[in-house]
């Protein structure tokens, strides 16, 4: 059976937290299959709040072990959907 498994990640102070974040990522990035980032930015906005969608692959518990690092972060919301097929 296979499986994929997305990670969605709601940062509330994207500016504050941004650098706890991408520390965590880059130590488990070879699980990190696609990575996509969503924030509202123009010439004259920078938005607080901000959302990543991760594909995750590799060992369960890798995934799991970067899930409670990051939820350890505050202002942090974190989502799973699995899909098996």
């Amino acid at each position: 059976m296979n499986q994929t498994k997305i990670l969605g990640i709601l940062i509330s102070d994207r500016l504050k937290e941004a650098e706890k974040v991408q520390k965590i990522l880059t130590k488990y990035g070879c699980i990190i299959k696609t990575r996509l980032g969503i924030h509202e930015a123009s010439d004259t906005i920078c938005a607080k709040k901000g959302l990543l969608l991760l594909e995750l692959t590799g060992k369960k518990n890798e995934g799991v072990k970067m899930e409670k690092e990051l939820s350890k972060i505050s202002g942090m919301q974190i989502k799973k959907m699995v899909f098996n097929y």
